[in-house]
């Protein structure tokens, strides 16, 4: 039973994973089009470069341990 505990908490983080790169580069989808139309000042693009940093470093931890 254990074992499948363990599979079930490992697919769980795969999928936070994947939802974090998903969400990271929606953002800078996102970002990208805002400064296309020069709105770089904007409190959107603001909100989405804070967004950004977060989802960065949070990928960059779950890279550090294999995920």
């Amino acid at each position: 039973m254990v074992e499948k505990d363990d599979a079930a908490r490992l697919a769980a983080y795969d999928a936070f994973a994947a939802d974090v790169r998903d969400e990271l580069a929606a953002t800078i989808s996102r970002m990208d089009e805002l400064a296309a139309a020069g709105k770089v000042k904007t409190a959107t693009y603001r909100q989405l470069f804070a967004a950004r940093v977060t989802l960065k470093e949070i990928d960059a931890r779950l890279r550090e341990r294999g995920l």
